[in-house]
């Protein structure tokens, strides 16, 4: 068979920060050798007008869904199959549905392969349920798989899912729990990847103290160098904050979330509830000589929008290499898409799928300020952080940057999150999807 996978980009859109989808290799990897494989990735190129397989497979997020409903439209032939899988067909498997033949609910590794062999047979089922029950299995690297050069960057997963629940978070919609690969696969894997830069693609890197300190003195001889995302509870631990910088880390992308406090508890953000004072964890992080990226959600009940101007002025102050300022979005499957919903203060019937939502605008009505308020004062917040000025201000007001590997690093992360704000804000998603339905 012939079978093409596409990774979808939000819109029409050749992205400047697009990084290798570890899904290409392990998809290639769960396929027989005999099936013929095309992979593209919408990121980094054009999708062809007509795709001539058997089967063209389709990786959905919620902010690709409308895009890939209307791909499916576009490239359905009576002789293809068209599959669906990923976060958003296993939170909404019937609307997922409603465009393709078949959809996976959860990881791929114990269902493609009985998909496959019901496509080869003349009878695919419309829904493949994954269990969670599985041990991640390591895969051997393909590199052919990818048919355009990413920036340098290795990217790698040792666990799927995270310990904690944040009520924003759309991970536990598709993960109960933590499934972690045995440490030394992880060394087997990395030792393989040609990439000296790796970002480890983790929810949250870390389980157990124990597990991450065997993680980092097993892969510090490896000597990568590489980013990774952390909670409050590790950003506190000298000890693995020692452990990570001796193996090889460079930044940090912490979950900050708000300066507000009851904001941080509604949203059940249990580890930086419990954290000292964020000055005293900044502090310990930058003493390891570690970049910190940190993102913060606006629009909670009790945020009002003196909150973006406080938070611009913590951010700057601290001199964080990278940041993300968004506004709330309730994804389906989570507590505030509930909450919300049954609230009756959803402004969008499914925005996902509505052709009036831009990206970045307020899904919702919050009650601190009005809609107009959270889009624009997160519009404003990232021009200002990402402006030449505070760029300049930030790399030369702390001598870690100054490093020639900071430096260049520090650089490049600003100046690729300024171009892409700029092209990604006010765009609708995916294309106009009542133009599908009148083909």
């Amino acid at each position: 068979m012939r079978i093409t996978f596409i990774r979808l980009n939000m819109f029409e859109h050749i992205s400047s920060d697009a990084m290798k989808p570890v899904l290409f290799e392990l998809m290639r990897s769960l396929t027989p050798a005999s099936d013929e494989m095309v992979f593209i990735d919408e990121r980094v190129e054009k999708l062809p007008e007509a795709i001539d397989s058997d089967i063209i497979a389709f990786s959905v997020e919620t902010y690709t869904a409308k895009r890939a409903y209307i791909l499916a439209r576009k490239y359905k032939t009576d002789s293809n199959i068209i599959v669906m899988g990923g976060f958003h067909p296993t939170v909404l498997p019937d609307e997922a549905l409603q465009y393709a033949d078949a959809v996976i609910v959860g990881d791929a590794e114990d269902t493609w392969g009985e998909f496959l062999a019901d496509c080869k047979a003349g009878i695919p089922r419309r829904k493949y349920m994954s269990s969670e029950s599985l041990p991640l299995r390591s895969f051997e690297a393909d590199p052919t798989v990818y048919r355009h050069r990413y920036h340098r960057v290795g990217v790698y997963q040792t666990s799927r899912g995270c310990k904690f629940n944040c009520d924003f978070c759309s991970i536990k919609t598709m993960y109960s729990h933590v499934r972690r690969k045995p440490v030394e696969d992880v060394v087997s894997d990395l030792r393989c990847m040609k990439e000296k830069i790796i970002f480890f693609a983790d929810d949250n890197l870390f389980y157990d103290e124990a597990g991450a300190l065997e993680l980092f003195r097993a892969i510090t001889p490896l000597k990568k160098r590489w980013a990774c995302q952390i909670s409050m509870d590790v950003a506190k631990n000298d000890e693995l904050l020692r452990a990570m910088k001796k193996a090889g880390c460079f930044l940090v992308l912490l979950g900050f979330e708000s300066l507000n406090r009851s904001s941080l508890s509604t949203m059940h953000k249990v580890a930086n509830q419990a954290a000292e004072d964020y000055e005293a964890v900044i502090a310990r992080i930058y003493r390891h000589r570690l970049l910190i990226y940190g993102t913060f959600v606006f629009g909670y009940d009790d945020d009002t929008p003196e909150l973006f101007e406080r938070t611009l002025q913590f951010v700057e102050k601290h001199h964080f290499a990278i940041t993300n300022f968004n506004p709330l979005i309730p994804m389906p499957g989570t507590g505030v898409y509930r909450r919300l919903e049954q609230e009756g203060r959803l402004l969008y019937d499914k925005w996902w799928l509505s052709d009036e939502y831009r990206y970045g605008d307020t899904i919702y009505m919050p009650r601190g300020m009005t809609p107009l308020d959270l889009r624009d004062g997160c519009i404003h917040m990232r021009a200002r952080f990402y402006s030449v000025g505070s760029i300049l201000r930030r790399l030369f007001a702390w001598p870690n940057f100054l490093f020639p590997w900071n430096f260049t690093v520090f650089l490049l992360a600003n100046f690729i999150s300024r171009k892409e704000i700029r092209s990604k804000q006010g765009q609708i998603l995916g294309g106009t999807l009542h133009e599908a339905h009148s083909d």
